[in-house]
């Protein structure tokens, strides 16, 4: 058999393409492949309000496993509730809703041996052809982009008593900062059970595993909370960009279609990659030809216009990353949260216009002005003696 599109890696962004193909376009022949045993690995994606259309929020409903009409932050000097809707899917709806919705279509268990963008060999032996094949199996390193790291491991915990919180803690720095941005990621799901994520902004993660985990218990006896059992653990490190070469990034690929984080399809400041899966898989399901040549061209653009939307971001990535004292970073993310709730939210959703840029750099930096002049002019990877390439 011959498909029309095979997606490699049953992530995120992949699993999204094949669900909505799935829905809009069911003549298409589409298999997912993915290594693991269940789609989507373990992991929560969470996303705001504004950060989708409102028929994207509709056809993405049926994955939402809570809503909130609000989230709180705290820092040192600063705690504040935004009235903004936000929102979780866990992986393990994600994978219910859309395994079932595939069917024969999800081949789980499959180690791809080697792949091109027409055909994919499984370490079985087994050859599949296909119109256009597209490589969503993560972030893959490269010299052309220089990048800071998003750290973190949660834990979902039911507690032995309710736990009083009536919307999500986005970001809680009021914990020891060390080597870089630390806070505390609270999403409670049910009167009684929480996730908390223990998260670092770092240049490189050195912290072990074991450690985050007693962040975490620190941080649930510091809420006077008792843990009556640890539901379940999920842990990664997400690319942070700070400049690149998004040519010479798209070159490496030679003329394979990529999605998701290997596309380069997340926001580079926050590391929120759900609302660039939707946007891509809305724009697949769009698309005539599945003809490889064509969807790496098409993925491409539409990579470029995300990247060059972003420019700002990575220029503040620089400032938090490269000016000033690596624990001092909680006082830039302290400094934007004073600012206005509409302009916070743009920022979620990658939408801040140039008013919005002006008065997020206007006023007394909580960094040294020199340095982040410096900073704010390194944005080619050949200016970087020391690339933070992903790992």
């Amino acid at each position: 058999m011959t498909y029309d599109l095979i997606l490699a890696g049953a992530g995120l962004a992949n699993g999204l393409i094949a669900w909505r193909l799935r829905q809009v376009r069911p003549e298409l022949k589409v298999l997912c492949i993915d290594s693991q045993q269940s789609l989507g690995g373990n992991h929560t994606w969470s996303f705001h309000d504004g950060d989708l259309s409102a028929e994207q929020h509709h056809w993405i409903e049926p994955l939402v496993v809570k809503r909130w009409p609000c989230y709180q932050v705290h820092f040192a000097e600063v705690s504040r509730r935004l009235d903004s809707g936000y929102a979780s899917i866990t992986s393990e709806r994600f994978a219910e809703v859309i395994t079932q919705a595939l069917g024969s279509s999800l081949r789980l268990g499959e180690t791809i041996a080697e792949l091109g963008p027409r055909h994919v060999r499984l370490a079985s032996g087994e050859t599949l052809q296909a119109q256009a094949v597209i490589d969503g199996r993560g972030v893959q390193p490269s010299r052309h982009l220089v990048l800071g790291q998003q750290a973190f491991v949660g834990q979902l915990l039911r507690l032995q008593r309710p736990h009083g919180l009536l919307g999500p803690i986005i970001m809680d720095a009021r914990v020891s900062q060390g080597e870089g941005y630390r806070f505390v990621y609270v999403l409670p799901f049910t009167a009684d059970t929480v996730l908390v994520e223990d998260t670092h902004y770092v240049d490189r993660h050195t912290l072990s595993c074991d450690q985050l985990r007693e962040h975490i218990a620190d941080y649930v006896r510091w809420q006077g909370w008792t843990i009556a059992e640890c539901l379940r653990e999920e842990q990664g490190v997400l690319p942070i960009t700070l400049a690149g070469d998004f040519d010479a990034f798209w070159q490496q690929a030679a003329g394979q279609p990529l999605s998701g984080l290997r596309a380069g399809l997340f926001h580079c400041t926050t590391g929120y990659s759900l609302p660039h899966a939707v946007r891509l898989a809305q724009w697949l399901a769009e698309q005539t030809d599945m003809d490889a040549d064509r969807l790496f061209t098409g993925i491409r653009e539409h990579a470029r216009q995300q990247w060059q939307a972003q420019g700002f971001y990575r220029l503040l990535n620089r400032m938090l990353f490269l000016a000033g004292k690596p624990q001092d970073r909680w006082r830039v993310m302290q400094r934007f949260y004073r600012l206005s709730p509409a302009l916070i939210s743009r920022f979620y959703a990658g939408q801040n216009h140039w008013r919005d840029r002006a008065r997020i750099l206007v006023g007394k930096p909580p960094v040294p002005v020199d340095e982040a002049v410096r900073a704010a002019l390194r944005s080619s990877p050949r200016q970087f003696e020391n690339p933070h390439e992903s790992s």
